[in-house]
């Protein structure tokens, strides 16, 4: 029966997609023939082609793995991946952490080749003179390029804007024209080493000083068997007298090296080649002589000459041997034979570089590693080894099932051989547990609080499941399964509408046979085509996780499996991962917690999706809401409103007896606070006081190791609380001292529990949330770039939790500790319910507000307090929403607290306040008002302005609040204005102090109610002491009139409030001014009714007769401004002359006779003089 390994690792994927367009640079590298690259069309990809061939290439890689710089720091680790049929080096940054001053570097760049790179045909160096990184390629072409990438190419587009220039070269080797290449290793970065299909080498050394002139490289050849058999490999495999193997285009000698590592074993100016050949045997080499130094099978075993074909290796293996160890002149070789499936650890010690010794470190022992289960075909595809510790040995081994893989662990003591029988033993193995992308999408019902649409798209694009290339491929190839022969994406649509466009498209609602629409079968059939689109997705999606290599990093001791589009990292299992993921381990359980905990989960296993829902919507009551009841009470409502009783059967609950025991007796208060202890952080977590910050890679990282830790916490949390309540309830009426409230306080485990959740699902919503941020400035294209117009849009897209949260992250030194096991410590800081880490929901908000995102805030908003502060934010949140009546309740339950003045008050607003707007806080209630005031002004919510412009004034009543009166009254009189309150504005005026501001709110104020046709009430108003500053105002807007007409009637107005205050005669001058600007305008003749003599120029006469009838005929006579004779000339003042009541009776009646004249065709011409002509009368 077969032992499965125990996890001790837990594997994190993370996806490659960059977060912004502008983080991918394109360079095509020049053809060494023809000086530019030749394009090169994707066979079968036309219009309507094949749309998972056109991703495989584009996105999955075909050989992977990262290189770790051993001179620089940062950027220390780089990946690198080949794309696109072999056409396309994709070269990143993939560091982790970085020192505390160093600038990202987050461009990805996709190298070009003008023919495709040969397999294991890449190699990567760097070198201590220079801040560089060497990039070396072989192509099927033979040709060998050389491309050194400084950190700046990683960090500013600027840098590759204008192609790499003489930092890319290519050499093409005289001997690679009778001779084929098969592997290429980097010995250092001034030396390269390539293999060929004779068994042979070619050494290419170029200088320190990368002199570009002749030759960059000088070539030395070395031979394992000399020229005539190297000769004979050329000729036809059936002319051959020896035994080759077909690969390719090439007949391999069994002598050829398929996998091959350097090192220097310590030994100064000595380099060594290590080789495992086809023909299963190991060779060392010296690199500077071509001579080998050491030959032997690579198991240590004799071998039948006779069963020599038995022996040979697939040429396709480059991953045989590795070189591990730090001591000077030694190392340990292991060797891995995929004929015997077997280990081999080998101890080579060497004082110089001409001899070599070479000791089996485990002699007699067949090492062959464990299968992750017998039942399935496992191929060991590949292995790492580490030795960060004297002489313990870490092996890491990955196999591979098809498109599944496993990876494995095991430590071995080098240092005592006896021990490794025992060590190698299937139960010391321990296991990674391997992330499932799988997602769980609950089944639709008509109770569902969301729409199946918007659950299926929260799960879709969830942060880092499915990449954008995988969605949009899913989508076509959907599409073109209906019949379709255009994709959505090539409409202009974004993806969201597309896939919804789409599935809808394949449904239609119905008819019931009553006529009514048929709701239920919709829901079901669109439920199905959901189901079948993601289906869909997880097919091409499991592509992505095909895994191509497995890379130890020897400083931080992370292993990393690299995949066709993404990247695994390994990292320590914590104690409540270790118990969640090895339930039924036969270590001691002393403490019983993992009973507890598996009673939990196997409880809440077989709940049903509706269920699950209840209790989800009865603990979000728990979660958010202000505890008014007690604990009991509580329990009792959680147990009533989840309904969880009803998906517990009898088998169910007996299991949970069965585990915990009659009356649940290993159930105390000490197993719960071992329970709670597992999600906590310990106090030192922190750490040191200047750890690394994390890189954006660093940060996708951590938030997916959030993402999976978090969800794991929450499910074993909530299992736990349906649990207890459960548990609760479970007793014997007859019994009551069997209950579990009667034997410890129930109530505080409760809350534990509720504050842990709450917790967690803060970090669930940071985590699963998406904002859009601006690029940072060296990452944005510059402006001088020829394409600078065509360069993609300079956002991208991170959860919540990158922008507000990840820097308040770091790792500690990776050289001083292993990396896999801090990233753990991180995780758990973060999701523990005592973390060191502040989730402050509030100043998020503050964040948001500023980044104009209050529809994200507000689903913070219970996750807030109660405190000032708080509340005040939630008013801000309202208040951008536009919810003006929701932030004025707020801002006005906060007013208590933020007016108290405090002392050294530092308020932290995210960016949200200026020091102005925090020095108006916690100083008073009417700074506190006035504040609030400028917040509606902003927004224009007038009728705001004014009720707590109103409470500002209530409360500036100190003397040295002038200045805040003054201008607490100006915003109240000018909203009042704009809303057309003029009682308040007029209350506001006369109010006034400043006697400038006064009589410029008044004219506004008077303007303003003429405007709107208020004239009534205007007239109503008292004006007290000012009436006549408002009839100068009216006059003066009349006298700069020149319509009358049409426009604002300010002459009515002015002469209805003139009569309003008895001054008929200054009414009687007001019309009479509108008189002549009448017959100025030509309007004299224009009928006003139905009589021909009823014109607005005699009814102006007639209300001008009225007004000076109604006073002593005396003074029955006004004053006039007459045009002088000097034309108007500046400097000679208008003549004034007296008009009387008679003299305008006459000019009334003559305009009658005019008007009656004209009608009976009574008229005539007259020259009074040379510039006017009059009519006879």
């Amino acid at each position: 029966m077969d032992v499965d390994p125990r996890i001790a690792h837990k594997e994190t994927r993370v996806n490659l997609e960059p977060a912004s367009a502008a983080s991918l640079v394109h360079i095509r590298l020049p053809s060494p023939t023809t000086g530019r690259s030749r394009d090169r069309r994707l066979n079968g990809a036309d219009k309507y082609g094949d749309e998972e061939r056109l991703y495989r290439s584009k996105n999955l890689a075909t050989a992977a793995s990262i290189y770790h710089r051993k001179h620089h720091q940062f950027p220390r680790s780089f990946l690198w991946r080949v794309l696109e049929d072999d056409y396309v080096l994709n070269l990143r940054a993939a560091d982790i952490c970085k020192t505390a001053n160093a600038d990202d570097a987050n461009l990805i760049l996709h190298l070009r080749f003008p023919n495709p790179i040969r397999p294991s045909c890449v190699a990567l160096a760097d070198a201590p003179e220079h801040d560089a990184l060497s990039v070396f390629v072989l192509d099927q072409s033979n040709y060998l390029y050389t491309v050194t990438l400084r950190p700046d190419h990683f960090r500013k587009p600027s840098a590759t804007e204008n192609g790499l220039g003489d930092a890319c070269k290519a050499h093409l080797a005289g001997t690679f024209s009778f001779k084929h290449p098969h592997r290429l290793v980097a010995v250092s970065a001034y030396q390269v080493i390539v293999t060929f299909h004779d068994g042979g080498i070619i050494r290419f050394d170029r200088s320190k000083s990368h002199d570009a002139a002749g030759h960059m490289w000088k070539e030395t050849n070395f031979s394992a068997q000399g020229w005539a058999k190297g000769l004979r490999s050329l000729v036809p495999f059936s002319f051959q007298g020896g035994q080759t193997v077909r690969h390719g285009k090439a007949n391999m000698e069994l002598t050829a090296a398929t996998s091959v590592a350097s090192d220097s074993l310590g030994v100064e100016g000595a380099d060594f080649l290590f080789t495992v050949c086809l023909d299963h045997r190991l060779r060392i080499w010296n690199v500077r002589t071509g001579a080998i130094l050491y030959t032997a099978d690579m198991l240590g075993v004799e071998r039948n000459p006779q069963e020599l074909g038995k022996w040979i290796i697939d040429p396709v293996r480059d991953n045989l041997v590795r070189i591990v160890g730090r001591v000077e002149g030694r190392r340990t070789l292991v060797a891995y034979s995929p004929v015997e499936n077997e280990f081999k650890f080998w101890k080579v010690e060497a004082k110089d570089d001409s001899t070599i010794y070479v000791h089996d470190m485990f002699p007699d022992q067949h090492l062959i590693p464990p299968a992750p289960s017998s039942g399935d075909v496992w191929t060991l595809a590949d292995f790492g080894v580490a030795q960060p510790t004297g002489a313990t040995i870490h092996l890491w081994v990955l196999w591979k099932n098809n498109l599944a893989y496993r990876a494995q662990r095991v430590e071995l003591s080098s240092s005592k051989p006896s021990d490794t029988a025992a060590e190698w033993d299937s139960s010391k193995w321990s296991s990674v547990e391997i992330d499932n992308v799988a997602t769980h999408v609950d089944a639709a019902s008509s109770g569902d609080p969301t729409d199946s649409t918007e659950k299926w798209l929260q799960a879709i694009f969830y942060p880092g499941r499915f990449s954008k290339a995988t969605l949009e491929a899913a989508l076509a190839m959907y599409e073109r399964g209906l019949g379709s022969k255009e994709t959505s994406a090539r409409n202009g649509r974004g993806l969201v509408e597309s896939i919804c466009s789409v599935l809808g498209s394949t449904v239609t609602l119905g008819k019931l046979s009553a006529g009514e629409m048929d709701h239920e079968q919709f829901r079901a059939h669109g439920e199905v085509q959901w189901r079948r689109f993601h289906r869909l997705i997880m097919e091409l999606d499991k592509q992505r996780g095909e895994a191509l290599s497995l890379a130890l990093d020897h400083n931080s001791g992370v292993a990393w499996v690299l995949c066709a589009d993404l990247v695994a990292i390994m990292h320590r299992c914590s104690d409540l991962e270790q118990i969640y993921y090895n339930p039924h381990t036969d270590e001691d359980d002393a403490d019983n917690v993992t009973s507890l905990i598996t009673a939990g989960l196997g409880l809440v296993e077989n709940f049903s999706d509706t269920i699950m829902q209840q209790s989800s919507v009865a603990l979000r009551v728990e979660l958010f809401e202000e505890p008014a009841k007690t604990d009991m009470e509580r329990i009792q409502r959680f147990f009533d409103e989840s309904g969880c009783w009803r998906g517990i059967s009898e088998e169910d609950a007996a299991q949970v007896i069965q585990t915990l025991g009659s009356d649940f007796r290993i159930v105390t208060p000490a197993l719960y606070q071992g329970l709670i202890e597992l999600f906590e952080t310990d106090e030192d977590a922190g750490g040191s006081e200047d750890p690394h910050p994390l890189t954006e890679f660093g940060r996708k990282l951590v938030v997916k190791l959030v993402q999976e830790t978090a969800a794991m916490q929450w499910q074993v949390l909530l299992s736990q609380l349906l649990l207890l309540v459960h548990m609760e309830y479970e007793y014997d009426e007859d019994n009551e001292d069997s209950a579990l409230h009667a034997r410890f306080d129930i109530g505080q485990v409760y809350r534990q529990i509720i504050e842990a959740l709450r917790r967690l699902e803060l970090v669930r919503w940071l985590v699963k949330t998406q904002i859009t941020v601006p690029l940072l400035k060296s990452e944005r294209s510059s402006g001088s770039s020829p394409n600078a117009s065509k360069r993609p849009e300079e956002t991208r897209t991170i959860t919540a939790f990158e922008a507000f949260i990840s820097h308040l992250l770091g790792l500690e030194d990776v050289d001083g500790e292993p990396l896999a096991s801090s990233l753990t410590d991180v995780v758990i800081d973060v999701c523990a319910p005592n973390s060191s880490i502040e989730l402050s929901p509030v100043l998020i908000q503050c964040s948001l507000l500023k980044r104009d995102q209050p529809h994200l805030a507000l689903e913070l908003s219970p996750f807030c307090n109660q405190d000032p502060f708080s509340v005040y934010i939630q008013g801000r949140v309202f208040l951008s929403l536009k919810d003006y009546t929701s932030a004025a309740g707020y801002f006005k339950k906060a007013a208590v607290g933020m007016s108290v003045p405090m002392k050294n008050a530092d308020l932290r607003t995210g960016g949200l306040l200026d020091e102005m707007e925090k020095r108006l806080l916690n100083s008073g209630p009417a700074n506190y008002y006035a504040h609030i005031v400028s917040l509606y002004d902003r927004h224009k919510a007038f009728s705001y302005v004014i009720d707590f412009a109103r409470l500002s004034l209530q409360f500036a009543r100190a003397d040295d609040a002038l200045i805040m009166r003054r201008e607490m009254s100006s915003r109240l009189f000018a909203a009042s204005t704009s809303i057309s309150r003029f009682e308040m504005a007029h209350a506001t005026l006369l109010s006034m102090e400043d006697r400038a501001l006064k009589h410029s709110c008044l004219k506004r104020l008077v303007e303003r109610m003429c405007e709107t046709s208020q004239t009534a009430e205007l007239i109503a108003l008292p004006f007290s002491g000012l009436q006549e500053e408002v009839d100068d105002i009216l006059f003066q807007r009349c006298k700069s009139t020149k319509e009358v007409v049409r426009g604002t009637p300010y002459h009515k107005i002015l002469y209805a409030w003139r009569i309003t205050h008895n001054d008929y005669r200054g009414a009687a001058a007001v019309l009479h001014d509108r008189l002549q600007k009448l017959r100025q305008a030509g309007d004299g003749d224009n009928l006003s009714g139905g009589d021909v003599l009823d014109t607005s120029v005699t009814k102006q006469f007639l209300m001008l007769i009225n007004a000076l009838s109604c006073v002593d005929p005396k003074q029955a006579w006004i004053t006039i401004e007459e045009a002088s004779e000097s034309g108007g000339v500046p400097g000679k003042a208008a003549k004034r002359r007296v008009v009387t009541l008679a003299e305008l009776r006459r000019q009334y009646q003559a305009e009658l006779d005019r008007i009656a004249a004209i009608q009976n065709n009574q008229f005539g011409l007259a020259a009074e003089d040379d510039d006017a002509m009059v009519l006879d009368q």
